[in-house]
C-alpha cells in the first residue's frame, strides 16, 4: 500500500514572501489531520492538525476572531 504524499500549499495571501505556513489538505480525508508546517523550512517537523481543530481555526480567522475581541 503507497503512502500518499503531502501536496503543501501557501495561502494565496503569502505572496509577499515572509513568513509563511503551509498546509497539505490532501491528507485530510484519509489522514484525519491537517500537517502544518514552516515554509522556510520545508525539510523541519510538520505540526499535524486534526481536521475538526483546523475547521475551527479556519472559522475563527474568518470570522475574525482574535484575541483583541476577547
Amino acid at each position: 500500500m503507497a503512502t500518499e504524499a503531502p501536496r503543501w500549499v501557501k495561502s494565496s495571501y503569502s505572496s509577499n514572501g515572509g513568513d509563511c505556513v503551509e498546509v497539505a489538505i490532501n491528507l485530510a480525508a484519509t489522514h484525519h489531520t491537517v500537517p502544518v508546517r514552516d515554509s522556510k523550512n520545508p525539510t523541519g517537523p510538520a505540526l499535524n492538525v486534526r481536521v475538526d481543530a483546523f475547521s475551527c481555526f479556519l472559522a475563527g480567522v474568518k470570522g475574525g476572531l482574535g484575541g483583541a475581541e476577547r
